[in-house]
């Protein structure tokens, strides 16, 4: 779907991708309802886009209050007069810990947000959606979605609930007018650790050849990929060839993802 002219709906649009998929949304002539929890953040948003008033609009939330959730989309039609379309990126991780060492509050407020906030949004908007002539939500999943990275397992198992979540939309509404895609980013320079409360206490080994994606490359990616209505995006170049290695051989990509991370893994080791 292409986003001229369109209103669209992004969480977590006060920092990282989330902000960068505003800043690019704003600049293919779209217009953005902008969601976060943290209203700093989303004046920083404003203050960067620099967009008048019709063009942007900005929301503070928690998408893990369901009724707030289902008050939200009445509030962007208010402001904006419709809506076409939904980014949903808010996301955490969690403590780089194994899962007997993670606390269930912990454990449960990864779910929350990155899985039941995804699937609050959803299905607050898309009776909205149905009625446009055509419209597309987009999914953030995750590499850890479909690759399992130690000492980030329950992240990895919301994510993956992400990515089920949205195949299955997508079979659900094929025939309608509402499009839907999934999107995996491997690494990006995002501030995400810090967010989510998260303290690393060493770096992430990661390939020589590979390195963390800018947040504004990023979106670029996921903004391509949405106008070219693509089933899923793979967002980087460790994205890319991990899926496909994990096709190949998952035990090998698993051995592989474990090699590279064990420096966290002998810090979280020692919490």
């Amino acid at each position: 779907m292409k986003v001229r002219g369109k209103v669209i709906v992004v969480t977590g649009g006060g920092s990282g991708i989330g902000l960068e998929l505003v800043l690019g949304l704003l600049a293919r002539g779209a217009r953005v309802a902008v969601v976060d929890i943290r209203e700093p953040a989303l004046r920083e948003t404003a203050a960067q886009a620099g967009a008048p008033l019709d063009r942007l609009s900005l929301h503070v939330l928690d998408i893990t209050d369901r009724e707030a959730v289902r008050r939200l989309p009445e509030q962007v039609i208010a402001h904006h007069g419709t809506v076409d379309g939904l980014i949903n990126n808010a996301g955490i991780i969690q403590p780089f810990v194994r899962v007997q060492d993670l606390d269930e509050e912990a454990i449960e407020r990864v779910m929350r947000v990155n899985f039941y906030g995804t699937l609050y949004m959803v299905r607050a908007f898309l009776p909205y959606l149905l009625k446009r002539p055509e419209a597309h939500i987009v999914n953030i999943s995750s590499m850890g979605g479909f690759l399992p990275v130690p000492c980030q397992t329950i992240y990895g198992a919301s994510k993956a609930a992400v990515k089920l979540l949205t195949e299955g939309l997508y079979t659900e509404l094929l025939g309608t007018s509402v499009l839907v895609t999934v999107v995996f980013p491997g690494a990006v320079a995002t501030d995400i650790a810090a967010h989510s409360g998260v303290e690393i206490h060493s770096p992430v080994s990661a390939p020589r050849s590979i390195r963390a994606l800018p947040p504004r490359e990023a979106a670029r990616i996921i903004l391509d990929g949405m106008e070219r209505d693509r089933y899923r995006i793979l967002v980087g170049s460790d994205a890319v060839w991990m899926d496909l290695l994990y096709r190949i051989s998952p035990k090998r990509a698993a051995h592989l993802i474990f090699n590279r991370m064990q420096s966290l893994l002998e810090a979280g080791s020692g919490q």
